[in-house]
């Protein structure tokens, strides 16, 4: 008989839905993080029928439902960090928002509300809710098309992403990471974005922090990736926000943990799966080797 010889990693908790197709959601969310040698654990908020082609239906879950996952995980489990997707509703958004009030620790708040079509996600009323989730947040991470939504303003530059991140740590967030793929990539942001070629050759993320010891109340950077020529990115925002809840959960730094998985997303994107009839999904366990 062999001895019990038992690994004690730390835990994060993702809030999201479940994507069939399982390049995106708590499917993704649960590979990146075991990438990252933390123990997944989930609470899912919705089904979808979908697959690399498209979504062809969405089923949000009850919310007590969702309210006695997070319950039964929060009494099990110490989790170190969470990480919210797709909510769905308003009334999930509102559960989430509460259950996760008192949870003492770092929570990366991804809010699913666009899709890559430029589709809207969720009802006005859910796109609302967010404030509070937003408001308790160690870090948003919005795309382009999100950021205009929460801040009611277009964002169309890195300049833009930047004004957006600050008034979303004005609204209570810790710190707001502007995802730079549909952006111009000029980081003067003095790009003609009517321009055809305004998205060029480098994806420029921009992370605001809020700091009290700074002039302005916060601290920029911008984070440079090359552009990968593929339309193959579904479950990026999934996976990155995930990676950044996992180095969260292993004790890492904010902005350490945010520049480590933004350049890993660039290899898992282009190192992605190229499985389905449509475009493919990003690759989670490959990590940055630099």
């Amino acid at each position: 008989m062999s001895d019990y010889d038992p690994v004690d990693p730390p835990v994060a908790l993702t809030i999201a839905g479940s994507d069939s197709g399982g390049g995106a959601g708590v499917q993704a969310d649960l590979t990146t993080m075991t990438a990252h040698g933390v123990f997944g654990t989930a609470v899912v908020t919705a089904t979808t029928a979908q697959n690399t082609r498209g979504v062809e239906d969405v089923h949000p879950l009850p919310a007590d439902h969702v309210a006695s996952q997070y319950a039964a995980v929060a009494d099990d489990f110490g989790v170190a960090a969470i990480k919210t997707g797709m909510l769905a509703t308003a009334e999930i958004v509102e559960t989430v928002t509460e259950a996760v009030a008192d949870a003492g620790v770092p929570l990366v708040v991804d809010p699913v509300m666009v899709a890559a079509t430029g589709d809207r996600l969720l009802s006005p009323a859910a796109e609302d809710a967010y404030e509070d989730l937003i408001a308790a947040a160690t870090l948003v991470t919005p795309n382009a098309d999100e950021a205009a939504v929460l801040t009611d303003g277009p964002v169309e530059t890195p300049a833009d992403a930047e004004a957006a991140g600050r008034e979303l740590v004005a609204l209570g967030a810790d710190a707001a990471l502007v995802k730079g793929g549909h952006l111009a990539d000029a980081t003067d942001g003095d790009a003609d974005v009517d321009d055809g070629d305004a998205i060029g050759e480098t994806v420029v993320d921009t992370l605001v922090r809020a700091d009290d010891e700074a002039e302005s109340g916060v601290v920029v950077d911008r984070f440079e990736s090359p552009r990968i020529d593929t339309d193959a990115t579904h479950g990026s925002g999934c996976a990155l926000s995930s990676a950044i809840a996992a180095r969260l959960a292993g004790g890492e730094p904010l902005r350490e943990a945010v520049e480590a998985a933004v350049a890993e997303m660039s290899e898992a994107v282009r190192r992605g799966y190229d499985v389905g009839e449509g475009p493919g999904a990003v690759n989670p366990t490959v990590l940055d080797e630099e």
